[in-house]
């Protein structure tokens, strides 16, 4: 499908986002579909400088919010009900999906999204604009825009409505440097009543491997106002990748290690100050290409244990997926099974 299948379609799994510590109200990724894998902006060619002093030897340490992500794609995403999403391209730049969702916890409900990819080629699987969106049966919807402006700056644009009101809205302005990534997030402005959150990312490469940064959170409402702070490093070697953030909601680290190219684990620890919790989970990603299958476990300390598996029918455009949770303390047990046809 061209550059169409270059971007995901919209799913109803909630993303997470991979580096910041959370801040209600502000939604860095929507509900309701996940990211488009795009590729990430290539630093500014050696040429362009004048002299060989100003060229960086260290590489481009990618966003502040990617920095967990490599651990988190590791570990299962909870499955309950029945789940049905069927895609089709209708052009190289045009794509559209259904998704049914039969839940006994939650509604059921029909969701359809589209994904245009724009003409403007910037690499060889990628071009831009790329809109992005999803809306259900009771007319919640979930859209986001993304665009190139430059070689070295992307620009993003996301809004959420419920039930035809707007919840969030957000505008990140990104620049990539030879060897930093700067961010700046600007969510749900009010100029009237005075609010909103600002939200600014700084992502240093301070040798090859190792990359340092911070995070500046300024949320403003009537009769509230406060700045929260975090600063993370990463250390990325030959298989393995260890990152922390600390900051004044608490603390976050991970490690993410590659086996062998069938195995993959990883541990993830979270410790917050607001509610004095403080989790450690296990998971791990076994690939078997022959069989066309991928299984993911994963167990935290507050006895969560969980599992999906997913199997590729080729040469058939279908994809099975079987997952199942248990929570020891709570003695609750869920389960899910998807199809996903194209």
């Amino acid at each position: 499908m061209g550059s169409v299948l270059a971007a995901a379609s919209p799913s109803p799994t909630p993303a997470t986002t991979g580096g910041g510590q959370g801040v209600p109200g502000l939604m860095l990724v929507p509900p309701g579909f996940t990211m488009p894998p795009v590729s990430p902006i290539p630093p500014t060619s050696a040429s362009d400088q004048q002299t060989s002093d100003t060229d960086s030897p260290l590489p481009n340490p990618g966003t502040y919010e990617e920095c967990h992500r490599k651990c988190k794609e590791v570990f299962p995403l909870q499955m309950e009900g029945v789940r049905l999403l069927v895609n089709k391209g209708l052009s190289n730049h045009f794509q559209v999906s259904h998704t049914i969702t039969l839940s006994t916890l939650n509604d059921s409900s029909y969701r359809f999204g589209a994904t245009y990819v724009g003409s403007k080629q910037t690499g060889p699987t990628e071009s831009f604009p790329v809109m992005v969106g999803d809306i259900d049966n009771t007319g919640s919807l979930n859209a986001q825009v993304i665009h190139q402006l430059a070689a070295a700056v992307r620009s993003k644009i996301a809004i959420q409505t419920q039930q035809h009101k707007f919840v969030n809205w957000q505008c990140d302005m990104e620049y990539r440097g030879q060897d930093f990534t700067s961010t700046v997030t600007l969510g749900n402005p009010d100029v009237l009543v005075g609010s909103g959150i600002l939200v600014a990312h700084y992502l240093q490469s301070v040798t090859p491997a190792l990359a340092l940064g911070g995070e500046l959170v300024y949320h403003r409402r009537p009769g509230e106002e406060g700045t929260v702070t975090s600063f993370l490093g990463r250390y990325t070697g030959d298989n393995y990748v260890a990152t922390l953030t600390l900051g004044g909601a608490g603390a976050h680290a991970t490690y993410y290690h590659k086996a062998n190219e069938q195995l993959q684990v990883g541990v993830e620890f979270e410790a917050s100050t607001r509610t004095q919790d403080t989790t450690t989970s296990f998971g791990y990603q076994l690939d078997l290409p022959k069989a066309n299958l991928v299984f993911k476990g994963t167990v935290d300390s507050n006895w969560v244990v969980g599992a999906t598996l997913e199997k590729k029918l080729l040469p058939l455009p279908l994809t099975l997926a079987l997952g199942a949770f248990l929570n020891h303390r709570k003695n609750k047990f869920q389960c899910g099974f998807g199809v996903t046809i194209g």
